[in-house]
């Protein structure tokens, strides 16, 4: 039994949008069409548009082995067992998101303590036209950081509440988000020693760093953010994808390494073959059977990997990958 099973969460992807079964927290729907959040059938779904044909979409469902409790509240929804929540919400397309954002986030941290489930510990946001401009020049990604990192100082949350977090681009109109917290403080924010903390980027990634960390460590999985060809604050190779490809891995290696974790208090390890749940984003669509390819070359051949064309939150990286180290134990 996996790690992630004994804790009572798992994830999994299907190729059919539906949520069957008991015990679902939450399901997003990676499709072609963006939606605000709602409860399916009585399952809070999200929908997001990420792919230009309905035949290559999918879900990802996320599920406990404990009695599921949902809701809404403040355009949010959410569901939760005894020991992790799973909550999702949408920010409408508009002229700029720093002010959205920052509202969306206030009311999530909002959530979270009335509900009772202080520590989130996995974080995802879909932000459509993510490298154009907003009406002040300022790119829309860099516009919406701003608003997520007021958020988090006017919750005084600091960078020890910064969790893991994926930021990337959406083909439909809005940023759909979703998230995971629970009710311990047993979540342990990890970093990079090849990166900078993206917390620490200087001024010229934005008027607002983004405000995340590079992976969290919860009950024996590691949650990988996001993570792309960058080095310390740089981006390395830009348009060679397999050079980049290689950049991108070697940090995820490093990252969930025994060595990295052990700086954080953490005495754990795990290699590339542990990563599961893995979604890597690319780019240019004439990529996509040499980036199939790649993940062939480089993780377990029983692991869960969707890709997902979109554009990536520099202009100059080609590809981004993210998953859930965990040991396979017997399987």
């Amino acid at each position: 039994m996996r790690p992630a099973e004994r804790e009572g969460i798992e994830a999994r992807f299907v190729d059919s949008g539906a949520a069957e079964g008991s015990g679902v927290l939450g399901r997003v729907v990676f499709g072609a069409a963006s939606a605000a959040p709602c409860l399916e059938d009585g399952v809070p779904t999200l929908c997001l548009h990420m792919v230009d044909d309905t035949r290559d979409s999918f879900a990802e469902i996320w599920r406990t082995s404990g009695e599921t409790r949902c809701g809404m509240e403040n355009g949010l929804v959410y569901g939760h067992d005894d020991a992790v929540l799973f909550c999702a919400g949408f920010i409408p397309a508009g002229e700029g998101y720093t002010d959205a954002a920052q509202r969306a986030y206030a009311d999530a941290f909002a959530l979270v303590r009335t509900l009772d489930f202080p520590t989130i510990f996995r974080m995802w946001n879909y932000i459509p036209d993510i490298n154009g401009e907003n009406p002040d020049g300022l790119e829309v990604y860099r516009d919406f950081c701003r608003g997520r990192a007021l958020a988090f100082e006017a919750a005084d949350a600091g960078q020890a509440g910064m969790p893991a977090a994926t930021g990337i681009g959406t083909w439909g109109e809005g940023v759909g988000f979703y998230f995971l917290a629970c009710r311990d403080d047993d979540a342990k924010h990890i970093e990079n020693s090849r990166q900078m903390p993206a917390y620490c980027y200087p001024e010229r990634y934005g008027p607002k760093p983004p405000s995340f960390a590079r992976a969290t460590y919860r009950h024996g999985a590691l949650y990988v953010s996001g993570t792309a060809s960058i080095v310390g604050h740089e981006t390395l190779h830009a348009g060679d994808l397999l050079k980049q490809w290689d950049v991108a891995t070697d940090n995820v290696a490093h990252l969930v390494s025994a060595g990295n974790l052990a700086a954080h208090g953490v005495t754990d390890g795990y290699t590339l073959q542990d990563l599961d749940q893995i979604k890597v984003y690319y780019r240019r669509a004439d990529d996509l059977p040499q980036v199939m390819q790649l993940a062939r070359d480089t993780f377990h051949p029983r692991a869960e990997v969707r890709f997902l064309k979109v554009d990536i939150c520099r202009t100059d990286l080609l590809v981004e990958i993210e998953g859930i180290a965990r040991h396979r134990g017997s399987e």
